[in-house]
């Protein structure tokens, strides 16, 4: 609201000065003495050097004043909001509710009408969160905990994106939005906690456990805390931060392709790995949802 508020009042204010110097270039002078001449200078210093700028800006304030406010981690009386952990690396998000413990990557759950306070920081170099259809953006610096609330009026989907250049997959950082409402998103973080996994078996999981979950967590089976946590995969609408669809087989290709797909990612390589014990083991992320 605020930025539509914002280009409609630019617009008109392009349109006025555009028609001002239009009839400035067209306008026939006429001579006028120096008494006359004082008096216009006075009429267009004060009224469009002071009281344009002057109204054009208290209206401004009056309108986004209220909308920053209420994006401002400020307290509040009656319930308090819920608070979720967002970490930038290069280049996916890592998302925490530290209620519950629960970690997922490159989607953040949220319940509607209600407040969330989103502490966010960066594991590398300096990031910039935000959600567009929810609010504000705000950086994500290594070493500083920034805060920031958002609040979802309605169910829906919504793109998040880091702001700020990165490296050479900034494009590719995108943030998967859910707002649900409070049921439905009191069940998902339910499920998510009460998640039981059953390890990969056969030589498959021995791969997987030597490979990918010394990076990698996948709760109940590894421990890795270095790259996305993997234990709702199979549920993410995209892989890669939003490099490839989340359909059946995608998977398998991520694992046999990401350095070509999304290039200077942090996971090598997988080429010198049997073939098969990939597909096993993309079969099985698959399944991988709560």
């Amino acid at each position: 609201m605020l930025w539509w508020a914002m280009c409609a009042f630019a617009t008109l204010v392009l349109i006025v000065v555009t028609a001002l110097w239009l009839h400035a270039m067209r306008r026939k002078s006429s001579p006028v003495d120096d008494v006359r001449a004082r008096q216009l200078t006075l009429r267009w210093l004060v009224g469009g050097g002071l009281l344009l700028p002057t109204v054009s800006v208290l209206l401004l304030l009056l309108f986004g004043i209220p909308i920053g406010h209420r994006m401002l981690p400020l307290p509040l009386a009656g319930e308090q909001p819920m608070r979720i952990e967002v970490v930038g690396h290069q280049w996916w998000w890592e998302v925490r509710y530290p209620d519950s413990g629960v970690v997922t990557a490159n989607q953040l759950h949220l319940p509607v009408g209600r407040p969330v306070d989103l502490d966010v920081t960066s594991a590398d170099v300096i990031h910039s969160f935000w959600v567009p259809r929810l609010g504000g953006k705000i950086d994500m610096i290594p070493g500083r905990d920034n805060r920031i609330r958002l609040q979802a009026d309605q169910p829906g989907t919504f793109r998040g994106q880091c702001s700020e250049f990165c490296g050479t997959q900034h494009t590719h950082m995108i943030l998967d939005v859910q707002a649900h409402e409070e049921e439905d998103f009191a069940n998902w973080l339910q499920a998510r906690r009460e998640q039981q996994i059953s390890a990969l078996p056969g030589p498959a999981g021995d791969t997987f456990a030597a490979h990918c979950g010394q990076c990698h967590r996948v709760a109940g089976v590894s421990d890795g805390a270095r790259a996305p946590d993997l234990s709702d995969i199979g549920a993410r609408a995209s892989l890669g931060a939003g490099v490839v669809s989340n359909k059946p087989g995608a998977l398998l290709h991520w694992l046999q392709e990401h350095q070509r797909l999304k290039p200077g990612n942090a996971m090598p390589l997988h080429d010198h790995l049997d073939p098969d014990h990939l597909s096993a083991i993309a079969d099985w992320l698959e399944t991988l949802r709560p």
